[in-house]
């Protein structure tokens, strides 16, 4: 599927575009964008890596996109493919590098006015407590090889029980922290030694700890049941499973490599290396995503919990002042066997997001039980200069995306590129006259993560809100930031 003759498109609607089933395809594109975005990204091979995603074997329903696609390793970020269970295969390329990255929302007590003058020292304070940016660790927590195996069986329980955090916040984790079916056994010595070091660490790049404060509710009700009103303080933590993850993936795509020969898979595209759900490369690689996916569950526990820490010492607050509360946390890059209806009937499939968020509506099982009268929380952090959603699932996505929606603004500039555009341009000067004090590990991080950068999350949200896929609750808007 990578010939360079024209795609064909078909818009369906103001949100809404159809790949049209072609050459290989075993289905259809559908892609969520508005006509101004779609003329961006047709810049990058993005809608290609849809459609060869289409062409993978067991595919159910569409091969689909949210607004924040780019280009990413074999499916594109932003990308949603449900397949089969017994005919159906799962790919690396749908999850990505950093399996289980994900966005954790905390709420607080605190009033803006009140803490503003302080966000500097706050900064301060988290870039001190929570260490960021590559091969970072903190010195005070040293795994055990048997810790870091009852790591990526429970996850953020494990933290818990180790003193990170309160058991009350398992209940608003996604899965509760923990995906079934992990097994240490599928973990490679090399992935092991990486990951040991770097629990309780922020990534680099796009990672981040940032504060900042609610300033727009969208929906009155459901931002009172999420425990969100506006003025008032929130965290939010972006991070996954670190070099931990990144190991588990390389490792998996050279086994994939070789499994896609062996079972005779015909791939458009290399990146798109697989095994069938059914076989034993396929039941092992799922063991050891979910392995990542727990250690990055726990990643968050572990940061959240030095968050709270954080706003105790440089405010001088007790807990009970503070009321810093776990909204949610979500992962957006994860393959998951889900049961969902497929031509009339329930069935069990496996559902890449790579770059997409779990949406499930209200009344969902697997929703937490305060929120089931709205919806699951949907958390889209935008660039560090303008803003993040709150969303809620919705029965449109059930029906449409197999319950998923976008998961942030979406790259539109390389970090080269990046690099270029800011010549000449104090970045953190820029976003400090926008109010936002900024702290990041690395010289370059900061223009690399720039916010021109990145599409205009108010655009992206947009659309998934008026196609119908997830509902906005609120916004949120940057006070102060740390980067890795």
């Amino acid at each position: 599927m990578n010939e360079k003759s024209s795609m064909p498109l078909e818009q369906l609607d103001e949100n809404r575009w159809r790949i049209k089933r072609h050459g290989s395809m075993n289905t259809h594109g559908l892609v969520y964008a508005s006509s101004a975005m779609m003329s961006q990204i047709q810049q990058d091979q993005s809608l290609w890596q849809v459609a060869n995603v289409a062409c993978l074997p067991g595919i159910v329903g569409s091969s689909m996109a949210m607004p924040d696609i780019h280009w990413g390793y074999g499916f594109p970020i932003g990308g949603v493919a449900a397949f089969d269970m017994q005919e159906g295969i799962i790919s690396p390329g749908g999850v990505g590098y950093d399996i289980n990255c994900g966005v954790r929302l905390l709420r607080t007590g605190l009033h803006k006015n009140d803490v503003v003058k302080y966000i500097q020292t706050l900064v301060e304070g988290l870039f001190v407590n929570v260490p960021a940016g590559v091969g970072s660790k903190r010195k005070d927590l040293k795994l055990s090889m048997q810790d870091h195996r009852q790591v990526l069986v429970k996850g953020a329980a494990w933290a818990v029980e180790h003193g990170f955090g309160n058991s009350n916040d398992l209940l608003h984790i996604e899965d509760q922290g923990s995906i079934a079916g992990a097994d240490p056994d599928t973990i490679s010595d090399k992935a092991y030694e990486r990951g040991r070091p770097q629990l309780g660490t922020l990534g680099s790049g796009n990672h981040f700890v940032e504060i900042a404060y609610v300033d727009e509710i969208y929906d009155d009700a459901i931002a009172r049941v999420l425990g969100l009103y506006k003025d008032y303080i929130v965290v939010t933590v972006h991070t996954g499973s670190r070099g931990f993850g990144y190991q588990v993936c390389d490792d998996y795509i050279k086994k994939m490599l070789k499994a896609s020969q062996k079972y005779n898979v015909s791939l458009p595209d290399r990146q798109l290396c697989c095994a069938p759900l059914s076989s034993t490369e396929g039941r092992q690689y799922l063991a050891a995503m979910a392995c990542a996916a727990n250690y990055a569950f726990a990643n968050r526990q572990i940061i959240g919990h030095w968050v709270r820490e954080t706003f105790e010492q440089v405010l001088a607050v007790s807990q009970r002042e503070l009321q810093m509360g776990l909204v949610y946390d979500v992962a957006h890059n994860i393959a998951k066997v889900e049961a969902h209806t497929v031509d009339g009937a329930e069935k069990r499939v496996c559902v890449h997001r790579k770059g997409a968020t779990r949406a499930f509506p209200a009344g969902h099982s697997q929703v937490p039980e305060d929120f089931r009268t709205v919806g699951q929380p949907v958390l889209i952090p935008g660039d560090m200069g303008r803003y993040s959603y709150v969303l809620v699932g919705t029965d449109r996505a059930m029906a449409e995306t197999f319950g998923s929606t976008c998961h942030g603004a979406g790259r539109i500039l390389s970090r080269n590129q990046a690099k270029k555009a800011s010549r000449g341009r104090s970045i953190s000067r820029e976003l400090e006259d926008r109010g936002i004090y900024a702290r990041a590990a690395g010289r370059s991080t900061l223009v690399e993560e720039m916010p021109e950068a990145y599409k205009d999350v108010n655009m992206v949200v947009d659309v998934v809100h008026a196609a119908g896929v997830s509902k906005k609750a609120a916004r949120l808007k940057p006070l102060g930031v740390i980067k890795g």
